[in-house]
């Protein structure tokens, strides 16, 4: 009998992947190779469209989630963090965003599935990654025009029902919606997996991951921690936490704020440091362990992953120093 996220997560801290992107950029893929056989006639440029990658590179795509399984991940994450409509129009390739979804989830099940099969006693997770889009519908991008938004609540939401069908179609496990610096973008996404549960009749655990954009203790739309927590804690959550823009040591405070005001679990994956002046992350995995030791120390933390800059070596240190302690338990409210 398989075992559920849920019982895993009540039995040990869960380890979640490191940043997709960063191992991509290891293989220095051209634009033919972004293109491949199938799209090598395409009329638009495809270099950096990593989404791309899982029709065109499957293979590298399925090497990156097996070198995180092997370090020690629970779970990994699709490779679809930019897989809507709204994502793919700036490559012209709208029409792919089922298929690219689909194909996503499919490879991150293969590699799941064969892990669990080698050791039953880890049963390994696939994410569906479900990135904020590029567009923010709290905010207007022009200076000039405040009431402007390049984007509506319903755009969003359209969009986003199409990538949750086709990730749950592929094989995942749960939804993860991530990197949210705006929580109406989040809202719609939330909205979308639940318009899609009812429609199934299924029902799909959910993890949100906010982003504090700085010092200011802030989402990039304005609101504190609190703030986040209470508009995202309508539905019923598998956890929830932040990640991307800070180091770990930074993003510490925060976190103890958002464990402390929620009985959800707390997730976070942040970046390896912060980005050098070459856009670099400097983080070694042993300077990232000592301060996810800290989370540890404090009861912080379910789920313990990397974002921006980290590696499998970073998720074996991270993995290693995590195994020692008892998930988070949450606080009770009277």
């Amino acid at each position: 009998m398989s075992i559920t996220i849920q019982e895993a997560i009540k039995k040990n801290i869960l380890i979640l992947d490191g940043a997709m992107g960063t191992m991509l950029q290891r293989y220095n893929f051209s634009e033919e190779d972004f293109r491949g056989e199938r799209f090598k006639d395409f009329a638009h440029p495809l270099k950096g469209n990593n989404d791309l990658l899982s029709i065109t590179q499957p293979k590298a795509i399925r090497d990156v989630h097996a070198a995180y399984y092997e370090a020690g991940a629970d779970i990994v994450e699709t490779n679809t963090f930019s897989g809507t409509t709204i994502g793919m129009a700036d490559y012209f390739l709208e029409d792919l965003v089922y298929e690219l979804n689909y194909e996503s989830a499919k490879i991150a099940r293969e590699v799941a599935d064969e892990f669990t099969a080698k050791n039953p006693e880890k049963p390994r997770f696939v994410a569906g990654s479900i990135g904020p889009t590029n567009r923010t519908a709290s905010m207007s991008p022009d200076v000039n025009d405040p009431g402007y938004r390049a984007v509506t609540f319903d755009d969003l939401r359209i969009a986003y029902k199409q990538q949750v069908e086709a990730l749950m179609d592929g094989g995942c496990d749960l939804l993860l919606v991530e990197t949210i610096f705006d929580t109406l973008n989040a809202k719609a996404a939330l909205f979308a997996i639940e318009e899609v549960k009812d429609e199934r009749n299924i029902d799909i655990p959910i993890m949100v991951s906010g982003t504090i954009t700085d010092a200011s203790g802030r989402t990039l739309s304005g609101q504190t921690v609190e703030a986040f927590l209470i508009s995202v804690s309508h539905i019923p959550l598998l956890s929830v936490g932040f990640n991307c823009a800070l180091g770990a040591d930074l993003l510490k405070p925060y976190l103890k704020t958002l464990s402390q005001h929620t009985q959800f679990n707390v997730s976070a994956h942040p970046n390896a440091g912060l980005p050098n002046a070459f856009g670099q992350y400097d983080e070694t995995p042993e300077q990232m362990q000592a301060f996810i030791k800290e989370y540890l120390d404090d009861n912080l933390i379910n789920i313990i992953g990397g974002c921006c800059g980290t590696t499998p070596d970073h998720i074996r240190l991270i993995a290693e120093v995590a195994k020692d302690y008892k998930p988070r338990v949450a606080p009770v409210f009277a």
